[in-house]
Parts: structure tokens; C-alpha cells; sequence
């Protein structure tokens, strides 16, 4: 029988000269998935946004033509009549409103590139999730692979041993089972190993295959990360945390422009108005022009509670973020330690899951030649390579847990690439 060596385990393939790895694919997603134009476009919209807010700053022109047509003159205004006018208005002051409102908007814009980032970050955590799961699922099929033509063999030997008279008919039924439900699961494999694939490719944006991948990511376990150092980076560098501080202080600048309503307002206006007795000016026998300047200063005094109201819900709006913003960081934290518990054990359990793979092959060897003796059952033959099988899947799911876990951990600090 073929001894199984953790070679066949760990070692999945040849490295292809080819070979797509972690990084490329995923500067491939951020290049090819819409998502990330999405929120392009979005942080495009907030600079216009901002030079809507620096649009305060300028003055106001505007040019009007009123053309009038009456049932009878009147000693003020003639039957047909034209009213041109020009108007340039500029506003002087109005409660610090346009400078509350350009810092909001350039808050927003603030917003709009943590978000950004944020979904980057999370476009390459998916990458490398769904790159681990081909990982696993691959290694489960080379498993799967391996116990098939495990059993296989033992299946041909029991036949050779039942031509003979060495071994009745139920025995060799045994074996059978044992080979179909090998079968079985390999055909499985393969079939989620496609699925996996096919998951990557979405995530990457482009087709991808097995040939392409060597997993080289994967032949060095990570190591265990400060919880201390990483907590404190966390809470410095996470977007989605700099979005919600930012959403406040945002929330701060909109209750200083709500406030503005409090203040006076003064506006210089300078005005031309020229009046004609015809619909088209200029073509009358009576014409007049007006140039006027203004400075006009306007306050409200009561509008309905309108202003209090406001002020009110947008002050209550930043004590919300400043909820949801404390919310968020204690869920971080203790997403941190249960992922640095779990990096933990999983890096405790990869030495265990291989002394077990040994400790299994070694049961198997000797099962094997008692049975050839005649000493064990095919009972206890097939047990044993059920034995193998399940250290080694046991050992692939321990990796996996390990990179699932460091991956998250690298996406708590925005650790992946922020180009």
C-alpha cells in the first residue's frame, strides 16, 4: 500500500513560472470590480459638493426680462409695457453659515475616502478568503484523492484474496462500501473545488483557474500578533472608526450652520432696471433706467420653532455617532481577541494535527501488515485508513482556521494594500 506522507498534505502542487499570487489578484479586484467605482464615484460627488458649499464666497448675478400686457393703461404703467433688469448681489455675512458649511462639506468629502477605503480593504479580505477557501478545498480534494486510491488498492487486493478463498464475501463487501463512498466523496471535492474557484474569479473580476495558483501564500503559518499593538493600530488606522469621527464632527459643523439662522444677514445689491412702454424694450417712445445700490440687513426673528428644532436634531445626531462610534470600537476589540484566541490555539493545534498525520500513518503501516497476516480484520484495515483520512482533513482545516483568522486580523488594522 502507498504510504501517505505529509508531503501530499502540504505540498499541493508544482509552483507554476505563471503563478497568480495573493497580491496580483488582488490589485486585480480593485481594478476590475465596479465596487470600487461606485465608491470613486462618490467621493468624486463630495468635491463637487465642496465647490457647491465654496459657492457662497461669490457673488450673485442675475439678468430678468418682464414683458406686460394690460386690459388699459393706468397713470402708473402702460397698456404694453417691458421691464429689463440686471442684479448683482453679494452676501457680506450670514452667521458663519458658508464657513460651517464649506468645513461640512469638506468633512463629507473625508467621509466619502474612508468609505473608500473601507471597501477596498474588505475587497481584498474577500480575495484572500476566497483564495484560502480553493486552498482548503483543493488540499480536502488531494485528501479525498489520495483515500480514494488508498482504498482502491485494497479493494483490488481483497478481490485477489476472495478469488482465492482468503477472505469470504461479506469482508470483500466491505471494502466495496468503503471504495463507493470514496468515490463519492472525491466527486464532491471536485465539484466544490469548481465552486471555489469560480467564487475567487467573481471576487477577483476575472476568470481564473487552478493552473494559475501555486498557493505559495500558504507554506509559511503566520505568526502570532501583539494584542496590545495591534488594538492601539486598530483604533488608529480602522476606516470604518476615521468615517464615524468624521460623521461626527460633520454632525458638529451642521448644528454651527444651523445656528447661523440666529444671526443677521447683510447683502450688497447693485441693480439696473430699465422700463420701456413696448413688449420689446427699446423700441418705445418712453423708456426709463434705474441704477440702484443697496446694503440690506435682514434677521429673522421667529419662524415656527423651526431653527430650535433643527439645532435640536442635529445635536442629538452627533451624540448618536458619538454612540455608534463607541459601539463600533468595542466590537472591534473584542473581534480582536477572539481572533487572536483563536490565531492562538489554531497555531497550537497545526503541530498537533501533524503529529497526529504520523501518528495515523504509523497505525496504518502496522494495520497493513498484521492484516496481510492475517492478524487484523478488514474492519480494522479500514478503520485505520478512516483514521488517516481524518488527521489529514483534520490538519487542512487547522490551516485554514489559521489564515482565515490572520486575514481578519490584517483587515481590523487596514493592514492591506491602501494604493
Amino acid at each position: 500500500m502507498l504510504r501517505l506522507s505529509l508531503v501530499l498534505v502540504l505540498c499541493l502542487s508544482a509552483t507554476s513560472a505563471n503563478a497568480v499570487d495573493l497580491a496580483a489578484m488582488q490589485a486585480m479586484a480593485l481594478g476590475n470590480r465596479e465596487i470600487v467605482q461606485l465608491y470613486m464615484t462618490r467621493l468624486e460627488q463630495s468635491h463637487r459638493d465642496i465647490d457647491r458649499a465654496k459657492s457662497g464666497y461669490y457673488p450673485s448675478v442675475d439678468l430678468g426680462y418682464t414683458a406686460n400686457v394690460l386690459d388699459d393703461s393706468s397713470m402708473l404703467e402702460y397698456r404694453r409695457n417691458a421691464v429689463a433688469i440686471g442684479r448683482v448681489s453679494w452676501n457680506l455675512f450670514s452667521g458663519f453659515s458658508r464657513r460651517y458649511g464649506l468645513q461640512s462639506a469638506e468633512i463629507e468629502r473625508q467621509i466619502a475616502e474612508f468609505r473608500l477605503q473601507g471597501i477596498r480593504q474588505d475587497l481584498q479580505l474577500n480575495v484572500a478568503l476566497a483564495y484560502l477557501t480553493v486552498y482548503d478545498r483543493h488540499a480536502n480534494r488531494r485528501v479525498a484523492e489520495a483515500a480514494f486510491q488508498t482504498l482502491a488498492r485494497v479493494y483490488q487486493d481483497g478481490e485477489n484474496r476472495y478469488q482465492v478463498g482468503l477472505i469470504g464475501k461479506n469482508e470483500l463487501l466491505k471494502f466495496r462500501v468503503d471504495y463507493d463512498n470514496a468515490n463519492i466523496t472525491l466527486q464532491a471535492a471536485d465539484a466544490s473545488l469548481q465552486t471555489s474557484i469560480n467564487q475567487l474569479s467573481r471576487e477577483i473580476g476575472a476568470p481564473v483557474s487552478l493552473a494559475d495558483l501555486d498557493f505559495a501564500e500558504f507554506t509559511v503559518l503566520p505568526s502570532l500578533v501583539d494584542r496590545a499593538g495591534h488594538a492601539e493600530i486598530m483604533l488608529a488606522e480602522r476606516s470604518e472608526i476615521k468615517a464615524l469621527e468624521a460623521v461626527q464632527a460633520a454632525a458638529g459643523s451642521r448644528s454651527e450652520v444651523v445656528k447661523s439662522e440666529y444671526y443677521p444677514k447683510v447683502d450688497l445689491v447693485g441693480s439696473y432696471r430699465r422700463y420701456d412702454d413696448e413688449l420689446i424694450s427699446g423700441t418705445g417712445s418712453e423708456d426709463d433706467d434705474e441704477l440702484r445700490g443697496q446694503l440690506v440687513l435682514s434677521m429673522n426673528l421667529f419662524q415656527g420653532f423651526n431653527t430650535e428644532a433643527t439645532l435640536a436634531k442635529a445635536r442629538l445626531e452627533e451624540r448618536a455617532v458619538g454612540y455608534e462610534l463607541e459601539e463600533l470600537k468595542q466590537t472591534l476589540l473584542t473581534e480582536l481577541d477572539n481572533l487572536v484566541i483563536g490565531l492562538r490555539v489554531s497555531l497550537d493545534n497545526v503541530e498537533v494535527s501533524l503529529r497526529s498525520i504520523e501518528q495515523a500513518e504509523e497505525n496504518l503501516r502496522i494495520t497493513q501488515l498484521k492484516y496481510q497476516e492475517g492478524l487484523e480484520r478488514e474492519s480494522d484495515l479500514l478503520n485505520a485508513i478512516t483514521s488517516l483520512s481524518r488527521a489529514q482533513y483534520n490538519h487542512v482545516a487547522v490551516v485554514r482556521t489559521v489564515f482565515n483568522d490572520n486575514y481578519n486580523l490584517i483587515r481590523l488594522v487596514d493592514g492591506f494594500n491602501k494604493g
